[in-house]
């Protein structure tokens, strides 16, 4: 795999981060939403992992 898809996917997972930081920042976050996040993040580590 390419550095340019691991850079993205790096992207990907730093702004999954800010909304995940967003959430929670909020006066009533919403765990339902941050629990989403959470898995798309993790997803996306694994896949950066893997190359």
């Amino acid at each position: 795999m390419d550095s340019s898809h691991v850079s993205a996917l790096q992207l990907k997972h730093a702004g999954i981060e800010r909304q995940i930081h967003d959430e929670l920042s909020r006066p009533i976050p919403d765990a339902a939403m941050i629990q989403a996040l959470k898995k798309r993040k993790l997803k996306i580590k694994e896949e950066i992992s893997r190359h």
